[in-house]
């Protein structure tokens, strides 16, 4: 069981998968206003920042799942790091349809909706893990600004301009999912360049290391296309965000 391949190779050197900085993890964190104790449950858990870096600020106590296994061990090797192997546990499996024995203060799903089929099902299986009173994070990409044009869409990695939301309807779409939002932490572009142009140096790097590798074509392709595609589609036109819900 694991990702595609390609991503173990483009991310393998982000300790963050997604467009948040490790500032805007820690803005995340004290919004919230986690208690020590409190437990975190993280479905698509990547390497394991998030928990890590929040057991170690606030005391949480946390699980991670994710169908990477490089991802897996870098968690389990930055909670050593941190100190914190004694908070936090990664399971190296697949998070679709995974629900919490003990239920949860904080059920987390930041940036890896498609487990439950998109954002409602991932609500509805998160909430199965979630105690009274607790919170859910989601984490989705919304329109900055509305694409022209389908290619412009698909120039953004979308199917279509109706895979994603603009900012007040994705909002909106919470509150008839039956939940309120109460907290958000947005993505800027700089949070995008970071983890988008990261990706070139480990593709650059991991090409002269591995000339004769079965993807080497593949990664020196996209390697030549995505930073002028990034640069005109993905930056100016995808926002992310993780929004803090609880249900009504």
């Amino acid at each position: 069981m694991d990702i595609p391949r390609i991503f173990n190779i483009t991310e393998s050197a982000h300790r963050i998968h997604n467009p948040l900085t490790p500032e805007k993890l820690a803005i995340l964190g004290e919004a919230l206003r986690l208690e020590s104790g409190a437990r975190v449950l993280d479905l698509g858990s990547g390497s394991g920042e998030m928990l890590c870096t929040w057991a170690r600020d606030h005391g949480v106590i946390g699980t991670g799942i994710d169908m990477s296994q490089l991802f897996t061990e870098q968690a389990r090797r930055r909670a050593v790091e941190l100190g914190v192997a004694d908070h936090v546990t990664f399971i190296h499996g697949d998070a679709a349809g995974y629900v919490s024995d003990e239920k949860a203060s904080v059920a987390a799903c930041v940036g890896a909706t498609w487990i439950g089929g998109g954002v409602a099902g991932t609500i509805e299986l998160l909430s199965r893990s979630l105690r009274t009173g607790g919170i859910i994070l989601i984490g989705e990409p919304y329109w900055r600004q509305l694409p022209p044009t389908e290619e412009v869409a698909k120039g953004c990695l979308a199917h279509s301009i109706s895979d994603f939301l603009r900012l007040p309807e994705l909002l909106a779409s919470f509150g008839r999912l039956g939940c309120d939002v109460v907290e958000m932490v947005l993505a800027d572009q700089d949070g995008w360049d970071r983890y988008e142009a990261a990706k070139w140096l480990t593709m650059r790097q991991w090409l002269e290391a591995n000339p004769d590798d079965e993807l080497a074509k593949e990664v020196r392709a996209e390697l030549t296309s995505e930073p002028e595609r990034y640069a005109t589609y993905t930056r100016e036109y995808l926002g992310w965000g993780v929004f803090a819900l609880m249900p009504r």
